[in-house]
């Protein structure tokens, strides 16, 4: 007898003994507890009303147990974590203390794993390069995460997710606004629907009006296909490469390292020189095999004073590295989460030095505030951190703004605004940096990847004074030319595929990689996607060169349907960099 799941009754059977056994992940799980301290492989007394409509539809699908009947209900706790993955790693406050638990109810399927896995870490002090850990290292969690009012009816609601679909944009309906920006508000009277990111409320896009933002998001309509917000989306990806947009990321993680020896710290654990005055530098944390360990920005504000940015996922694992860093050093330096200090409010687009300029008497001339450049600026009553960077592709600005000020630095600016200069959200975002091929750490990028495979060797400065974490790994595979893995973007030829995380890519007609992710590019004109390609020949790994990606046919295949498709090492918009430095 098979192992049977019927999703649609939330249900599996599977033989038990001389007969079978029906489980179920219901929809709407019953949360339990709190634990007695004396309670160990217990029962709870069954609620046979809430699960019989459940049970009697997944018994129909074997209706010879309809009339046998069930010989016993058994109803007993199981964990499970607020997003469904195991707990798993070296406690971030502990040292040496590692946790392997929360693994969902399938414990027997993923325990050697998860063993190999544990053993590996404990062993090395670092988790093995063969597992991607990004989405079950228990440094994801944050402190909200412990409290019961999060867990309670998130972790209910994942297990009840279990066997329903997963649409790729489902946004979770419990445990909502634990944070808010400082402009969240405003944002919601410009149409912003909300979507959650990693415990803040971020903006997805923007509707007409508060009353049809709240419409669109009581709708709750996913697809696989294109969105219900598609020329929404459109418009505000389209604003940004022609105009420019507002785009509020405080959500990002955002931590300042103080002391004598924060700079020394810093500039030991990034591939780059981060210690230019005046100069926002992009960069990679590495582990000592020259792996990924983070992607952030470093900018120098004094000689003992530095802000470093990291995507909101990673928030506690970068935290963690620095504290765990300045302990085995001995440096004096401290680490201060600024996260929700700052307001990070981003114009990006070609309009965004004149908006700007008419708003600041400093000069933003190209000369003068040049790409990269981080100057305090005057806008209005307040003292702004300005940095020119982007992550959309665009001429572009970020700024660092005291909560309390943020509301009045986003009305003076908007004031002055031309009527081309709008709104953008994290869906725009997202296909704009993904057209660029710009990289996202546990979303592209993993600490399975070596810095030259992700295609950021270029960060690497290996003559700086006292090198690098990982510096030596790094060269030596360069000097072995090493260059078997790629990190490389994907373009479908056909308009009209929607391109989704684990699509498969093709060369003639074999599978070489799978995409890591995937929007859609509305200026490319077709699905867009960052894959990690591998060569292997004869059982023998071999390097990607320009030729191999050349010579040959490729395709991509999403639900069920291949398509014509381009790849490339190099961005597919404005692969030179012109935009950028206007």
């Amino acid at each position: 007898w098979p192992v049977v799941e019927d999703p649609e009754n939330f249900a599996y059977i599977r033989p038990e003994g001389d007969g079978l056994m029906v489980g179920l992940f219901e929809g709407e799980p019953a949360p339990w507890g709190p634990i007695p301290d004396d309670f160990s492989f217990g029962e709870i007394q069954p609620d046979w009303d809430r699960v019989s409509p459940f049970l009697e539809a997944a018994m129909s699908r074997v209706p010879r147990t309809l009339e046998v009947g069930a010989k016993k209900l058994f109803c007993g706790p199981e964990s499970f974590t607020p997003d469904g993955c195991p707990i798993l790693g070296e406690a971030p406050e502990v040292e040496n203390l590692f946790v392997a638990a929360g693994l969902n109810s399938i414990g027997i399927l993923t325990g050697g794993g998860v063993g190999h896995l544990m053993a590996s870490w404990v062993l090395d002090g670092e988790a093995p390069p063969e597992y991607d850990v990004t989405g079950v290292n228990i440094d994801r969690f944050q402190n909200f995460h412990a409290t019961t009012k999060y867990l309670v009816p998130r972790s209910a609601e994942t297990l009840g997710n279990v066997y329903k679909t997963h649409y790729p944009d489902k946004q979770p309906q419990t445990s909502r606004g634990v944070k808010c920006g400082p402009l969240h508000a405003e944002l919601a009277e410009q149409g912003a629907v909300f979507k959650e990111v990693s415990g803040w409320e971020g903006v997805d896009h923007f509707q007409s009006s508060r009353e049809s933002a709240e419409a669109y998001t009581d709708a709750r309509v996913y697809s696989f296909d294109r969105p219900k917000c598609w020329l929404q989306w459109k418009r505000e990806h389209k604003l940004v490469r022609e105009q420019a947009a507002f785009i509020d990321m405080s959500f990002m993680s955002k931590f300042k390292v103080l002391g004598k020896d924060a700079g020394r710290l810093l500039n030991y654990l990034c591939t780059s020189n981060v210690l230019g005055d005046e100069t926002i530098t992009y960069t990679q944390f590495l582990n000592r095999d020259g792996r990924m360990e983070a992607d952030v920005t470093v900018t120098k504000l004094g000689p003992e004073e530095f802000l470093v940015v990291a995507t909101d996922t990673m928030h506690r694992h970068v935290e963690t590295h620095l504290r765990k860093h300045i302990h085995a050093t001995g440096y004096n330096a401290v680490v201060v989460d600024v996260s929700g200090a700052l307001c990070q409010l981003n114009l990006q687009g070609p309009q965004s030095r004149e908006t700007l300029q008419r708003v600041t008497p400093d000069d933003l001339s190209g000369e003068a505030f040049p790409f990269r450049c981080a100057r305090r600026l005057e806008i209005g009553f307040a003292n702004v951190l300005c940095t020119r960077i982007t992550y959309v592709g665009e001429l572009g600005y970020e700024m660092f703004i005291p909560v309390e000020a943020a509301a009045h630095v986003y009305r003076t600016i908007r004031a002055a605004s031309s009527e081309g200069v709008g709104h953008a959200g994290l869906r725009a975002l997202g296909s704009l940096r993904m057209e660029k091929a710009y990289r996202d750490y546990g979303h592209d990028m993993d600490n399975t990847d070596a810095l030259l495979e992700v295609g950021l060797g270029f960060t690497a400065d290996f003559d700086k004074e006292g090198g690098f974490l990982g510096k030596d790994a790094v060269l030596e595979m360069k000097a072995q030319k090493r260059a078997s893995k790629r990190l490389l973007q994907v373009l479908a030829l056909d308009p009209l595929i929607m391109l989704h995380h684990g699509d498969l890519l093709l060369r003639d007609g074999q599978a070489v990689g799978e995409l890591r992710c995937a929007t859609y590019g509305h200026t490319l004109g077709g699905g867009v996607g960052l894959c990690m390609v591998e060569r292997e020949e004869e059982g023998k790994p071999k390097n990607v060169t320009s030729s191999w990606l050349r010579e040959a046919s490729w395709e991509i295949e999403s639900a069920g349907r291949r398509c014509a498709a381009r790849v490339s090492r190099k961005p597919l918009y404005d692969p030179d960099n012109h935009r950028i430095r206007l």
